[in-house]
């Protein structure tokens, strides 16, 4: 699946004028928390903090971010759910939402109906990555081995329904490939996993493999997207090595409880809009190679619902089978 970025928010304003707005300018009244369903060590956890530190500088009140983790997520995102609809408790959410609604039987909330979408918060491309001593120069290389060895060629995810899961699973369909399995808790314990040779390789975001590729104990092999990236410019798009149909993106945003005051949502979408725009927001997104979100919420929740379907379809022809 490609997600056009600039087509997805074209004609948009970034900045949502609702009425009632004036009346959150009161909110919040105490500390919020934002509760990330992952373990620290991931590209959620990471731009949440900084989501955090951005409002809290903007609104005068403390927004915290609290881990909150196990079952792929579903633990925080269920927490969430149940929490007062009153604006001091968020969801910070990412592609992995979509997803759990396709590999779950039961959840302990209503999936389509359980969150108010404010707004993305960044965007960033996935790369497959190895560890820096593995035998496969390139992808082509890494496939054809693959493909002589069925099932032999073994990833690290965050879990059952989790986005490195997925996007392994969606890069075995494109190549017609099979792969091997190892869900961790998180997909910073799966990184782990690989540096440690428990795994061979992981399709991850880029901010959760950045700093292992900088540092060179990790091998980028391929990156998704129509183009290079100015900070990664040796690594090879998928699309230039002969895969151009998989091109996932990675994204994170903000969800509040069903029945938060649209008032609060407006509110929310806007200082998240105005943090894009900070220099030091736009630096840290460089740095993890990752753009801008502050979509209107109209846009983000249109973005939730189609990846659930598109997900869905992934999940169908992977053979898993909701738990």
């Amino acid at each position: 699946m490609v997600i056009n970025r600039r087509a997805l928010i074209a004609g948009a304003p970034l900045l949502l004028a609702a009425p009632g707005v004036a009346r959150a300018q009161a909110y919040p009244s105490r500390p919020v928390r934002v509760i990330a369903p992952f373990p620290p060590g991931g590209a959620l956890d990471a731009v949440s903090r900084k989501i955090a530190q951005k409002l809290s500088e903007q609104m005068g009140q403390q927004f915290f971010v609290e881990n909150r983790t196990g079952a792929t997520g579903t633990i925080g995102m269920g927490e969430a759910a149940r929490s007062a609809p009153d604006g001091l408790t968020l969801l910070a959410m990412d592609s992995t939402y979509p997803m759990v609604g396709t590999v779950f039987r039961r959840l302990s909330w209503d999936h389509e109906h359980g969150f108010a979408g404010i707004t993305d918060t960044a965007w960033s491309p996935s790369v497959l990555v190895v560890r820096a001593d593995a035998p496969w120069p390139d992808l082509p290389a890494f496939l054809a081995d693959a493909r002589a060895h069925p099932e032999q060629r073994i990833y690290g995810s965050g879990g059952i329904g989790s986005v490195l899961h997925f996007f392994a699973e969606g890069l075995a369909q494109a190549a017609r490939v099979k792969f091997f399995h190892v869900p961790y808790r998180g997909a910073g314990d799966a990184m782990t996993g690989l540096l440690s040779r428990a795994v061979e390789f992981s399709v991850a975001p880029t901010p959760a493999t950045i700093e292992h590729v900088r540092g060179g104990t990790m091998r980028a092999l391929a990156l998704t997207g129509p183009r290079r990236s100015a900070l990664l410019p040796q690594v090879p798009t998928f699309a230039e090595q002969g895969l151009p149909e998989f091109s996932p993106v990675y994204w994170t945003g903000l969800g509040a409880p069903a029945g938060t005051p649209a008032a609060i949502i407006a509110r929310l979408q806007q200082e998240v809009a105005r943090a894009m725009q900070a220099d030091d927001m736009k630096a840290f997104l460089t740095a993890q190679v990752a753009e801008p979100g502050g979509s209107p919420t109209e846009t983000y929740a249109k973005l939730v619902r189609d990846e659930t379907v598109h997900w869905r379809e992934v999940a169908a022809q992977a053979g898993i089978e909701p738990q």
